[in-house]
């Protein structure tokens, strides 16, 4: 069992993330690293843009990520031995690309109440300071901020939501070497870079590992059962994926996609191209 300990998960109170926690080995991260540029080659755009989400319902090797043991035990820590799987996201930051995040709160447009859940980011590549590894502002988690919405060019949220006047001074890097993860808050502030090295950026984001109790209060996600039982039925469970690229996977991502669409855009009055 890889349970946080009491410091750690002080931490993640406090601060509102945790980092780094090793997780994968070098080789596991490689190995899925290839799986998706394995879809990407054999299935040019299918995760491009908008489609970057919840590709661990077609690839196995993110869905075995996704249901790890040693991640589920950090994340029992934190919200209870009941864990849903919520929706993955895949940020790529190529090298010579613009793309960026914006400082958010992630809980700010998914919808999911209350705030028992937690986002995991596993690095599939080594990220840091200059291909645009993750910041974070320790403490920000204590309440919602206020967002502009920029639609900005580059940015890689769906409407470029933005919290403005971050203290700069206050931000710390979260540097991650490929197969370790960091933990993080729904409500803490956060953002990254741009990609200045010369190979890419891959960041696997399990967003988010929810609670039983937690409702999808602006759309409908479904989700998988990762540990535990579901007691409430808020969601359609469905099931994990069994090959690569299944067409009957495909299917299944592609609605769950077109509900995330839906909560994301909720009240938007445009849509970006995440």
């Amino acid at each position: 069992m890889t349970y946080l300990t009491s410091n750690q998960l002080k931490q993640y109170n406090e601060k509102g993330y945790l980092a780094p926690i090793d997780i994968l080995s070098k080789q596991d991260a490689l190995d899925a690293r290839e799986e998706i540029e394995k879809i990407e080659k054999e299935m040019p755009n299918e995760i491009d843009n908008s489609g970057r989400y919840n590709v661990h319902l077609i690839s196995p090797k993110l869905d075995s990520i996704v249901h790890n043991s040693k991640i589920l035990d950090v994340v029992e820590s934190i919200i209870g031995k009941d864990i849903l799987v919520c929706s993955t996201t895949l940020f790529i930051k190529n090298p010579n690309e613009q793309g960026f995040v914006s400082y958010h709160q992630d809980a700010k447009y998914i919808g999911l109440e209350p705030h028992n859940w937690v986002t995991a980011w596993i690095a599939l590549t080594d990220s840091f300071e200059k291909n645009g590894c993750m910041k974070m502002w320790p403490k920000s988690h204590l309440e919602i901020k206020d967002h502009n919405e920029k639609f900005d060019k580059g940015n890689l949220l769906t409407r470029g939501q933005t919290v403005e006047n971050v203290p700069e001074n206050e931000i710390k890097l979260v540097e991650l070497k490929a197969g370790q993860m960091s933990l993080h808050h729904p409500r803490i502030v956060h953002g990254s870079g741009i990609n200045k090295s010369n190979d890419r950026r891959i960041g696997f984001v399990i967003q988010s590992y929810i609670g039983a109790n937690v409702r999808q209060t602006l759309g409908k996600n479904s989700v998988q059962l990762a540990r535990g039982k579901d007691n409430f039925g808020y969601h359609e469970v469905i099931k994990r994926t069994k090959s690569l690229m299944n067409v009957e996977n495909i299917a299944l991502r592609n609605k769950e996609n077109k509900y995330l669409q839906e909560i994301f855009y909720k009240g938007a009055k445009q849509k970006g191209s995440y």
